[in-house]
């Protein structure tokens, strides 16, 4: 330990002793808007760096004091500052003056691409605080949707989900979300809500999209990209903002933001303050999906129905016994078919007004001129539409953080918080309409009563059809083909008769119109029984007591830490660590904690990372390990390595990095019972299971031997390693291109597996008893995928920028039939192109007659692909195509900006998940006021 302690004493002394240094932060004198991309050079000389995107920035002086460093901005008026001894001690504030000249064809790529994005080995997307402010889409969260590589699925219109590289989901649980270092996934469901409980978008300073395998520094379940946030410090970013939006589907949304700094005797700033709050309400977006599913054996045309999609409880469990389209269904049952059950539609079922609070407050204090302090407390709560296995309504859900850290900029960081979560009214609205079937009358009675009917009934009707064949025509000889064909080109015929007496019948089953049955009359939506009894399903019951309501009210801590430090000037070194604990509380609603269980699950992982500069600094290298470790898997070790080359204006780089990704709760400890099958974690493995193929077999033909059984092994973690080459680079000062290619190959791939567990009768052979489960199990082949992506920026006549971007990805299953490992979800092709200006001028002549006119239009194109969810939600995406628009105006002595636009502007209606709704166009205006002055 004393060793260690030295040793610990002697780095520090060494990476303290080179660290004569300057800071500061740069800012528009006008506007108090912070100004990232800055150069901050010693005058002179070569030797520079350039501010973040909090405007900051740290300079090393490598000569003797006084010195002059000189900051540079494009279209600002650039500053000569002297530094003396004094000034090593205090945070500069350079407040930057506009230029009024013109700058004609500008070189501006320079200024707008920070060092740390050109020299970063993975691929990096950017929104920075403009863009945020000018994305065409209704938020910002969706405007991410148009950057290059990134795939948005919109599960309702308060539920939009950012996947990238493939296995695009609604549970994005291979992403991980921060907002300011902070993970806010749902503890219960180990992912983020989208933005629905994150941060309001007054608030957002700037996002980082980090695409591919990144465990390394983010640690476990970093496995196909980092979305990371980062919000407003209120140190830079003072004064009051107010937004208000309003638009079609009865949008209305508005945010507050008031932050203030207080200085100490000295003019340093010592303490600040933030307050937010935001507040959106929506009309959303309908699941009207009314085609067959992949599963349904019949379509619409069918007269006995068929299984729909966004239609629930329609399945028909026994269609493939039940089949009366049979030689002897066709003599006995004519015209019966295949007859599916009266289902209920998801706008039955589910609460579709959107409500959407935030709030949240943090406290910031200066511990000395770099080191901060700072407690944050966020607050989400509200109702929407959340499509995984089922579709499920989030109503009242409440989300709650506390999060405390110190920090000194590009040095260190603690942090340590803590997630509270309740699922408030939320419920599975699949299974409540099975249950409220269940609760008229069960299937297998329904069933029968549908066959009797039709037998006592319709049969008599049928047979008198003019040329159906007689009792004494059906044979079994030759002539049966033609006589079945004879009877079905009757039924053809009839067509109309055949419907109309199904609907019959199937009033009959519903108990509609049927006296002798009045009590097991089905729940017709809109009356007063089927909102006594939804209500008593949703609300009154849990799933533990035969309703559809979730309890959870699971928790997660979390603590990091890390360090960086330069010994001796040899490298850039960065260490750290983390360890959670997740403690879910389900009642046994979720997971299997009932009968006093309690579940505890931790983990913990530490990493290291050097970084080393040659030939100038033109190629960095690095390398990183990480060490994890959960509680109920082995050590997982996730390496990384790249090199970057940079010369002039362009920069190649390459990269291998690893992720693993342990499973989440729901696959260790899941109890899930969605009435057609168990859905079960997988500690412990499963043997003896008949697989669901065989079974159908064994009922058919009653032979046991036909049964085909399987054994599922213990889950174990996730893993993927990636290779990765991209190029970018600056053409002609004002046209800059990124572009990658990758390769990613998995292993472990986590999915599930289906089967049932039956009983036999000894004595008669025949199955007592079966129940089905969806087990969660590993891959046991790998599988590859690969891609490519191309993004440009084209900067031209000052004011304007024309963007695009295109991406290809590929799913290679190496010949593996491992029915896991589908689900990539992912379109082969995709792009964007848009093109947008800000600050432009308007001119009457020689008269400028407005300023401060900006616009954003976005045209996005998606190749349709295969969406595989759960069996009621897989089918074809069709291709589609949205084009985003919008123009806003600044009025700078109001601090006011105007803007008005459009999600999908042509109003092409489309799904980006099979099951999830169609959407529109969302029209909007919007009015923000910022004043950091007040």
């Amino acid at each position: 330990m004393k060793f260690y302690t030295v040793f610990l004493f002697f780095l520090l002394h060494i990476s303290f002793a080179y660290s004569q240094s300057v800071s500061g932060v740069i800012t528009d004198r006008e506007t108090g808007e912070t100004l990232f991309g800055a150069n901050v050079v010693i005058k002179g000389t070569s030797t520079g760096t350039t501010t973040d995107f909090d405007g900051r920035f740290t300079l090393r002086i490598t000569q003797e004091l006084p010195a002059e460093i000189e900051v540079i901005y494009l279209g600002y008026v650039s500053q000569t500052i002297t530094i003396s001894e004094n000034d090593l001690n205090r945070t500069l504030r350079v407040r930057m003056v506009s230029s009024a000249e013109g700058l004609g064809e500008v070189e501006v790529v320079e200024s707008r691409i920070t060092d740390r994005l050109r020299e970063s080995a993975l691929t990096i997307e950017s929104m920075s605080l403009a863009a945020i402010k000018e994305t065409p889409a209704a938020s910002f969260y969706e405007g991410l949707g148009n950057m290059k590589g990134v795939d948005m699925t919109t599960a309702s219109l308060g539920f939009v989900i950012i996947n990238t590289r493939g296995f695009n989901s609604t549970s994005p649980v291979r992403s991980l979300q921060l907002v300011d270092g902070a993970d806010n996934q749902a503890p219960g469901l180990n992912f983020s809500l989208g933005n629905f409980v994150g941060s309001s978008e007054l608030d957002i300073q700037r996002v980082e999209l980090i695409q591919g395998a990144s465990t390394a520094f983010y640690g476990p379940n970093a496995f196909n990209g980092v979305i990371n946030m980062y919000t407003r410090n209120p140190f830079f970013h003072p004064g009051l903002s107010v937004m208000v939006k309003g638009g079609e589907r009865n949008l209305f949304e508005t945010a507050v933001r008031y932050a203030r700094v207080f200085r100490d005797s000295d003019d340093e700033d010592k303490f600040a303050f933030k307050l937010n709050f935001s507040f959106l309400r929506a009309d959303d977006w309908e699941a009207e999906n009314y085609n067959p599913t992949d599963q349904s054996l019949k379509g619409p045309d069918n007269p006995g129905g068929y299984d729909a999609v966004n239609v629930y409880g329609d399945e028909n469990f026994r269609e493939q016994t039940n089949n009366f389209e049979t030689f002897s269904g066709l003599r006995n049952y004519p015209g019966l078919g295949v007859f599916y059950r009266t289902g209920y539609r998801e706008i039955d079922v589910v609460d579709y007004d959107i409500r959407n609070i935030k709030a949240g407050a943090s406290l910031h204090y200066k511990l000395t001129r770099d080191i901060e302090a700072n407690y944050s407390y966020n607050y989400g709560a509200g109702t929407t539409v959340y499509q995984g296995d089922n579709r499920y309504s989030l109503k009242n859900l409440q989300f709650q953080q506390h999060r405390v850290e110190v920090s000194k900029p590009n040095r260190f960081f603690v942090r340590a918080y803590t997630t509270l979560e309740d699922a408030g009214d939320s419920y599975d609205a699949v299974f409540t309409a099975l249950l409220l079937q269940q609760e008229a009358k069960n299937n297998n009675a329904w069933n029968q009563d549908y066959i009797s009917y039709w037998s006592q009934n319709i049969v008599n009707r049928v047979r008198n059809l003019p040329d159906f064949p007689g009792q004494g025509n059906w044979w079994f000889g030759d002539t049966r083909d033609s006589t079945v064909a004879v009877a079905q080109n009757v039924l053809n015929t009839f067509q109309d008769s055949i419907q109309a007496w199904h609907e019959e019948t199937r009033a009959f089953a519903d108990g509609i119109g049927n006296p002798l049955i009045e009590s097991t009359v089905r729940f017709e939506p809109g009356t007063a029984e089927f909102d006594s009894m939804f209500n008593q399903i949703t609300s009154e019951s849990t799933l533990s007591e035969g309703g559809t309501r979730f309890y959870d009210k699971s928790k997660l801590y979390h603590v990091q830490g890390e360090y960086k430090f330069n010994p001796g000037g040899i490298a850039d070194l960065r260490v750290g660590g983390s360890y959670r604990l997740y403690a879910p509380d389900s009642d046994g609603t979720i997971f299997s904690d009932t009968a006093g269980v309690v579940i505890r699950n931790y983990e913990y992982g530490v990493y290291a990372g050097a970084e080393r500069r040659f030939i100038g600094d033109r190629l960095i290298l690095s390398a990183a390990a990480r060490l994890d470790k959960n509680q109920n898997f082995g050590y997982q070790v996730s390496p990384a390595a790249s090199a970057v080359y940079s010369r002039g204006n362009h920069t190649l780089r390459f990269s291998f990095s690893s992720a693993i990704r342990n499973p989440t709760l729901q696959d260790q400890y899941l109890f899930y019972n969605v009435g057609r099958a168990i859905l079960l974690g997988n500690l412990g493995g499963k043997d003896s299971i008949v697989t669901t193929e065989s079974l159908i077999d064994y009922v058919n033909t009653r032979n046991p031997d036909t049964l085909d059984y399987f054994n599922v092994a213990p889950i174990v973690p996730e893993k993927v390693r990636t290779l990765e080459i991209g190029y970018r680079g600056t053409v002609l000062n004002n046209f800059y291109v990124d572009m990658s290619a990758y390769m990613s190959l998995y292993r472990d791939f986590i999915g599930y597996n289906i089967g049932a567990e039956v009983d036999f009768d000894e004595s008669t052979g025949f199955i007592t008893q079966s129940q089905v489960y969806r087990i969660a199990a590993n891959a046991t082949d790998e599988v590859l995928t690969y891609g490519t992506a191309i993004g440009f920026n084209y900067y031209f006549r000052r004011y304007y920028s024309l963007n695009g971007n295109y991406s290809w990805n590929r799913l290679n299953l190496l010949g593996s039939d491992d029915p896991i490992v589908p689900a990539f979800n992912t379109p082969e092709h995709k792009f964007n192109i848009g093109v947008s200006a800000r600050d432009l001028v308007l001119r009457f002549g020689d008269r400028v007659t407005l300023r401060n006119i900006g616009f954003n239009v976005n045209y996005k194109w998606v190749q349709g692909f295969l969406f595989e969810g759960s069996p009621q939600f897989t089918g074809f995406v069709p291709t589609y195509g949205l084009l985003d628009a919008q123009i806003n105006y600044t009025h700078k002595p109001l601090h006011t900006t105007f803007k008005i636009g459009a999600s999908n502007l042509l109003n092409n209606k489309h799904y980006q998940t099979y099951g999830g709704p169609y959407i529109g166009r969302l029209a909007y205006i919007s009015i923000t006021f910022e004043n950091p002055g007040l």
